[in-house]
């Protein structure tokens, strides 16, 4: 009896210190979540215009509502029927993911940019090619977007695209550097403006920079050989308390149901995760290895 109104206390000093909170701070509060909302938000349709998909504000904005709302309602559903667990991993899962549809789009924009990069050589082959049987710049950069799949053939069309309307060869370069940052792509875009003001053999260096390339990734394909061993085991580490709390769950469900139905269960849930989560930062921060 005194543990159950122990409990009850707790719930009802942590919800009355909430609600204290939100009434004394809630302006700054929904000032601070709205700002980190459209953030994010912009980031994300920033993202997704570089990648030429093309999405409306609003229909961003429903998305990332009901994504969200999915995120709150997944907390309730593990955790009822305790309204308390419920609603507390409602937005502790919220908090969690609220930058993960962001980093998803980062990663999508980086792994466009690495395919770029390799249908460079094909595409600097195919350019230098072209310059040596008497073609200009965008006449060869006209046949890579013609020849070769995307993502090379829509950026180099939207190069030919804004040099049509009126914006120099050079500039339109220099907004692809932008759009895909890359020390490969900085170093093609660099040396066809400079190039082109101060004369040069643009074939030849086209050549250079294509098997400057090629060695590049295949350095980078023999270090991610060396390294794939270390991810495999950092994954394996960071996924085995969950594989073993889904092992304890089906032998003994009663014996580990506190886990999820308590306030130090909750408590040690949330240094569980934590953790995990500084574990696995850690392990792939060693991994990596930058060329």
């Amino acid at each position: 009896m005194l543990a159950t109104s122990l409990k009850f206390l707790s719930i009802a000093w942590v919800g009355g210190a909430l609600l204290i909170g939100l009434f004394l701070n809630g302006e700054q509060i929904y000032s601070w979540v709205n700002s980190k909302n459209e953030s994010e938000r912009e980031e994300m349709a920033r993202l997704l215009d570089l990648m030429f998909v093309v999405i409306s504000p609003e229909n961003l904005k429903l998305f990332y509502l009901i994504y969200l709302v999915s995120l709150f309602g997944l907390g309730i559903l593990f955790f009822a029927p305790s309204v308390g667990g419920s609603v507390f991993f409602g937005f502790f899962f919220v908090g969690l993911g609220w930058t993960l549809p962001r980093r998803v789009l980062t990663i999508l924009h980086r792994r466009r940019i690495k395919k770029f990069v390799v249908q460079m050589v094909d595409g600097l082959s195919l350019m230098s090619n072209g310059l040596r049987s008497g073609l200009n710049v965008p006449q060869a950069l006209q046949i890579v977007t013609e020849e070769l799949p995307n993502p090379i053939s829509q950026e180099f069309g939207l190069v030919l695209s804004q040099n049509k309307l009126g914006v120099t060869l050079e500039d339109a370069m220099s907004n692809l550097s932008v759009r895909m940052p890359a020390d490969d792509i900085e170093m093609f875009t660099t040396s066809v403006n400079i190039l082109k003001e101060t004369g040069g053999n643009l074939a030849e260096t086209f050549d250079t920079i294509s098997l400057t390339i090629r060695e590049r990734i295949k350095v980078e394909s023999k270090i991610a050989a060396m390294v794939s061993q270390g991810v495999l085991q950092g994954v394996i580490v960071v996924l085995m308390p969950f594989a073993l709390a889904a092992v304890l769950y089906a032998i003994d469900p009663e014996r580990i149901a506190p886990m999820f139905s308590t306030i130090p269960g909750w408590i040690l849930l949330i240094l569980m995760m934590s953790l995990q989560f500084v574990g696995g930062f850690i392990i792939w921060k060693i991994v990596q290895i930058k060329v």
